[in-house]
């Protein structure tokens, strides 16, 4: 039980660290097209912390892949250390967004978030709690590199930032590293998976999430692609005034 007490707690201390972080984020100056709006202004401020872990998390699982690429090759039984600890960081982010969503009110908006958020909170507790598919999660949070870029671009639309230059070099980093650190991995762990983990208990469950995972990331794919290079294929709509909270 003493493991699973330490793991609890590494991750109720990250989802109060993810808390400390938007307290004195909030006290930074926002920009004059997010202060007009409040939900802009949330949603600015929930990007700054998403901006935050994306940095560390995405940092970090690549650095510990570069140290142990026997990931790759056991993606089951491999568990360095600090891969764990990753673990319960980024689960602690996923709470503490959730949380945030819920708490502000923003749920049916985002309600994207919370099912991706649930999907990845299960998904990494399960390698926490087990010791199990720890290089799993690890590999998965390759994607947090790819946030980096997508946020970068979602904050410069959100905050009507006219730096045209710098979206445009941002916009076609994001493509790159959506295929290099979002698309690769999760091929690779679908390919993986298919061929090497038993569909039942949780090689069973996680297979499930993984499922999931593809096609919404193929569908933000698809959504990123039509935004940023086929703008004429935008559809405007009823709720196109809140479409920032996850365009």
């Amino acid at each position: 039980m003493g493991p699973w007490l330490r793991s609890g707690g590494l991750v109720a201390g990250s989802t109060l660290l993810f808390g400390a972080l938007r307290w004195g984020l909030s006290r930074c100056p926002l920009p004059a097209h997010v202060r007009r709006d409040a939900t802009r202004a949330w949603r600015w401020k929930n990007l700054l912390v998403s901006f935050a872990h994306s940095i560390v998390a995405g940092i970090w699982a690549v650095a510990v892949a570069w140290q142990m690429p026997e990931i790759f090759l056991d993606i089951i039984d491999t568990t360095p250390p600090s891969g764990h600890l990753l673990l319960c960081f980024s689960s602690g982010y996923f709470i503490h967004d959730s949380l945030d969503i819920i708490v502000c009110r923003q749920s049916l908006a985002s309600w994207e978030y919370l099912v991706h958020h649930f999907m990845a909170t299960t998904g990494l507790f399960s390698g926490i709690l087990l010791d199990r598919f720890v290089g799993a999660g690890l590999i998965v949070l390759f994607v947090e590199v790819s946030n980096i870029f997508l946020t970068i671009r979602m904050m410069m639309r959100l905050g009507n930032l006219q730096f045209p230059t710098l979206y445009k070099v941002n916009k076609y980093a994001n493509l790159v590293a959506y295929f290099l650190f979002r698309l690769a991995p999760q091929a690779y762990l679908s390919w993986y998976f298919a061929r090497y983990v038993e569909a039942r208990g949780q090689g069973a469950f996680l297979m499930f999430n993984l499922v999931l995972l593809d096609f919404m990331i193929l569908a933000y794919f698809s959504r990123l692609l039509r935004s940023d290079f086929c703008p004429g294929a935008r559809q405007e709509g009823p709720d196109s005034e809140k479409k920032f909270l996850i365009d």
